[in-house]
């Protein structure tokens, strides 16, 4: 089936016909999902690591940075950074070493990632098309460097539409301490359908903000309330068949009321037995509130979500709560680790474990990596890099324990076969059934698509 799509206002009137209102869009999406070709994957997790994490000290060895620690690069191969405070070359401080059949160089930083190197598809030759956080965090979430475009899980919503009606099809689990900058504009829908944005499932003390019955107000009572609300919305979509917000409202409201009662059952852990909350790190003050995130990523997708984005780090003030390492590599990049490297490995082997890691897709990933030279003379922290930074793939239709592309011999540069936003994008898509050419949406005289013009499948990744 091709998404090539006319206008939405003509999907819209169609689904509105043959769906009976707006329950029966959400049903009728429910039921057309298709694919382009046989999917690899049948859901989704993006994890993100804002701040831009350093690839030359997590998976990308290179020997050359402790052979020239302290000299200055010169000539042709001078390094020049986002900041201007040319350092010279500083080694990794954290030792490397090789892991599971496959041999992975992975650092000290990640021991428990490392354990789980022969699951993991590597990209060492990511680049992205802005050194500046903003715009480069807006293409890896939406494949554009302006705001205002759908980000990759409306696009996927868009495209497979939901696998449940009881939760929503793409769930954003963010980092507690803060938002990444621009906000819900990296989960948005752009000019989608609205039914495609994100739904923040918050802390796990009130997952869902306002889920709850209001105290004192009866279940008939309520559902009088909702009658209401559902024939005055319903006279009104009528009157007015092109009000795509009115639509993904009532559809909203709809949901809410079915999750009232679906979703304490799977934001609640009680259930867990002390082995998951341990290898999740529940009774770490530290990584704890990470670890619920990923361990309800887990419940979620058991309960037939199609993609989750999840995000460690956000917060980019003072402290700095992310992976922008200007000041202090070693102590930025070990306070994070710690939360983000335990937790994030447990849900790749629980996946496994439940045989779920076949249908599966992760993405990890950040919107550039770190520079080989110090920011400064005698400092310790390094300077953005795009020209050269590492992402992995896990899980469904993926050779792993593989290694694809490389940076130049310390790690400034990508060498050999470089890997834009739009082909990771392309490639994810790819795996879960849809051409990334064909998945497409009209929208001001143009077939917009998340990849725009560009991107490739990276089919030597493919199993």
């Amino acid at each position: 089936m091709s998404h090539d799509r006319p206008a939405p206002l003509t999907r819209r009137q169609l689904l509105w016909e043959v769906g009976g209102g707006a329950l029966g869009i959400g049903l009728s999406q429910l039921a057309a999902a298709s694919t382009h070709f046989p999917p690899k994957a049948k859901r989704a997790i993006f994890i993100f690591l804002p701040g831009g994490i350093s690839h030359i000290d997590t998976f990308d060895y290179k020997p050359a940075l402790a052979a020239n620690h302290g000299k200055e690069t010169k000539g042709a191969n001078t390094i020049t950074p986002f900041f201007g405070k040319r350092g010279t070359v500083m080694r990794s401080p954290w030792e490397f070493s090789r892991h599971g059949q496959s041999g992975a160089y992975v650092s000290s930083l990640l021991p428990h990632l490392a354990a789980r190197a022969d699951d993991l598809t590597f990209i060492h030759s990511m680049v992205s098309r802005s050194n500046s956080h903003g715009p480069a965090l807006f293409q890896m979430s939406t494949g554009f460097v302006f705001q205002g475009f759908p980000s990759a899980g409306a696009w996927i919503s868009y495209g497979l539409g939901s696998m449940n009606e009881n939760l929503p099809a793409f769930v954003v689990l963010p980092d507690p301490r803060g938002l990444p900058p621009g906000g819900v504009a990296h989960w948005g829908n752009g000019f989608l359908p609205a039914a495609h944005q994100g739904v923040i499932f918050g802390r796990q003390e009130e997952p869902i903000a306002d889920i709850r019955p209001q105290s004192g107000v009866s279940e008939a009572a309520q559902a009088a309330t909702y009658d209401l609300v559902t024939r005055l919305n319903e006279d009104h979509l009528r009157a007015n068949p092109g009000e795509d917000a009115l639509v993904a409202r009532i559809r909203a409201y709809e949901l809410a009321a079915r999750m009232q009662l679906s979703a304490p059952e799977v934001t609640g852990i009680s259930g867990e037995s002390e082995t998951t909350r341990q290898a999740y790190g529940l009774n770490d003050p530290e990584m704890r509130a990470y670890g619920y995130n990923c361990l309800l990523a887990r419940r979620l997708l058991e309960k037939g979500v199609r993609v989750i984005q999840m995000y460690n780090g956000g917060h980019f003030g003072k402290p700095r709560i992310n992976w922008d390492a200007h000041e202090d590599l070693v102590t930025n990049h070990g306070k994070l680790a710690r939360v983000m490297d335990q937790p994030t490995a447990a849900l790749i082997g629980d996946l496994k474990q439940r045989g779920m890691l076949d249908d599966t897709l992760i993405v990890w990933t950040t919107e550039f990596g770190r520079l080989p030279i110090s920011e400064g003379l005698g400092e310790g922290g390094r300077d953005h890099n795009p020209e050269g930074y590492t992402s992995f793939l896990c899980g469904a239709g993926l050779k792993r324990g593989f290694h694809y592309g490389s940076t130049d011999e310390l790690g400034y540069k990508a060498g050999e076969n470089p890997v834009t936003v739009y082909d990771l994008h392309a490639t994810v898509l790819h795996l879960l059934g849809l051409d990334h050419t064909r998945l497409t949406y009209y929208h001001n005289g143009l077939q917009r698509r998340l990849t725009d013009v560009h991107g490739q499948v990276l089919t030597s990744l493919l199993a």
